[in-house]
């Protein structure tokens, strides 16, 4: 039997972890094997919460002031309070399913960011997407435009790299032609000018001793 201290330290860790909580789930457990209680820790704290079995006197004195007040009548018989800060669905998940294989946990009530749930809603709330299936959906919704986008915008860097390449190679390739032709006109009009004027001379004297 707990002393005075004692009872004093549970009522307070009790209201401190409660009273830090958003989501907590009341939970009859009579006829429960101790194996299955451990396996049921196990999987609640997988899910980043935490499991309590609780003395329904220091309960009441524990959640006086806490939205939990408004289930103080389901403190009773063997009660015991799954909770956490985060996520009351993924909880939810855990519980329900287990209660499935061990029909013997039965819920009490429940509440969920703060609010009073009837113990009839929380199959409900269980089958609801969880927190991280919900980011996953979202995460995809956002990256699958921006994959899209990505991929369009390379292509059109690739083209227009394309381009740029194949309009420097025609300046390149036309620049060098036009050089050449300019070169070969000088070299054929310095032959044509040389030749002519060879001829000339000749040509003009045997005209003027014709005509003498």
């Amino acid at each position: 039997m707990k002393n005075r201290e004692q009872k004093a330290t549970a009522i307070s860790e009790f209201s401190d972890n409660i009273g830090q909580a958003t989501n907590a789930f009341l939970i009859s457990f009579k006829g429960i094997t101790v194996p299955q209680v451990t396996e049921l820790r196990k999987q609640v704290r997988a899910s980043g919460s935490q499991y309590v079995v609780v003395k329904n006197t220091l309960a009441l004195i524990g959640v006086k002031d806490s939205p939990l007040k408004a289930l103080q009548q389901q403190f009773s018989g063997e009660t015991a309070v799954a909770f956490n800060t985060t996520d009351a669905v993924a909880l939810a998940k855990v519980l329900t399913k287990f209660a499935k294989d061990v029909p013997v946990l039965q819920f009490k009530g429940a509440m969920l960011g703060g609010q009073i749930v009837a113990a009839g809603e929380i199959q409900n709330i269980a089958n609801l997407p969880s927190r991280e299936e919900l980011l996953s959906k979202l995460l995809y919704l956002m990256q699958h435009p921006i994959r899209g986008l990505a991929v369009v915008l390379n292509g059109t860097i690739r083209n227009i790299a394309v381009v740029i390449d194949q309009i420097r190679q025609q300046k390149d390739g036309g620049g060098e032609n036009t050089g050449g032709e300019s070169t070969g006109g000088e070299s054929t009009g310095g032959e044509t000018t040389g030749s002519e004027t060879s001829g000339d001379a000749p040509a003009g004297g045997e005209t003027a001793e014709a005509s003498a």
